[in-house]
Order: structure tokens, then sequence, then C-alpha cells
């Protein structure tokens, strides 16, 4: 398949690309995206993230769901045009919902980087097999 004069090969981001550094290396300021509710209390919680959506909203609801400390866990985005998506756990007793939603943030981040590994190894694998950049 013939490429498009427009199309260029994506380049890895270089190791710490996703940190907030201006380009004269002083670090960029930037407001609190994780707030606890109010009428909390360590077993049932609510928490808003602001610019955040149902890509993060549905796989960590999908990721804490997966421990069986968890009661209940949902999350809704209250207005279309609001960039928040609020997150509700509720743990059976004794069981903290900052402990919860720590390790479903860890976890989703564990599932991310190996969906990435593998990626990246199925796509070094296809180069390899095609160095002329066609397809099978």
């Amino acid at each position: 398949m013939a490429q498009d004069s427009d199309d260029r090969e994506m380049e890895d981001a270089a190791p710490g690309a996703e940190a907030n550094e201006s380009t004269n290396g002083d670090f960029i300021k930037e407001k609190q995206r994780l707030r606890l509710l109010p009428g909390s209390t360590d077993t049932a919680a609510s928490f808003a993230f602001e610019k955040e959506d149902h890509t993060l909203g549905n796989a960590l609801r999908y990721m804490i769901m997966k421990n069986p400390e968890v009661e209940f866990c949902g999350y809704s985005i209250p207005h279309p045009s609001e960039a928040v998506m609020n997150l509700r756990i509720q743990t059976f007793d004794n069981v903290s919902v900052f402990e919860v939603l720590r390790k479903g943030l860890t976890d989703l981040a564990d599932l991310c980087d190996v969906v990435e590994d593998k990626f990246t190894a199925a796509r070094d694998e296809f180069d390899a097999a095609h160095p002329d950049g066609e397809e099978a």
C-alpha cells in the first residue's frame, strides 16, 4: 500500500514527556484535579475528577469493582458541557475507600503499561516482517 506524502510515522515520546514542564525547564503549576465531595466517610465516598470523562470513568469503575472488598462503585458525568466525572465508591466494613481508589488507579496504570508493551512488541514484530513499509 502506497503512503500519501503527508503520512508520517509517529515517534515514541521521550522519557518524562508526560511531565508538566515548560520549554525552559520550569514546572507548570496545575489546579488539583481530584476532589473529595462533601458527605464522605471512610467506607463511602464520592470523588470529582476534573477534566475527565467516560474514558477514565468506565475503566476505573471496572478495575475498582474487581476488588472483592468493594460493595459498589459507579461513575457519572453530571453534564456533557462540564469536564468533570464523579465517582462513588462504597466498601464493606473497615475497608478504606481511599486505599481502594489508590489500588484501582494503580491497577489501571499497570494494565495500561501491559497493553502498551504488547502493542509495541506487535508493532516492532510487524515492522521487522515488513521492512519496506508495505502491508501483508
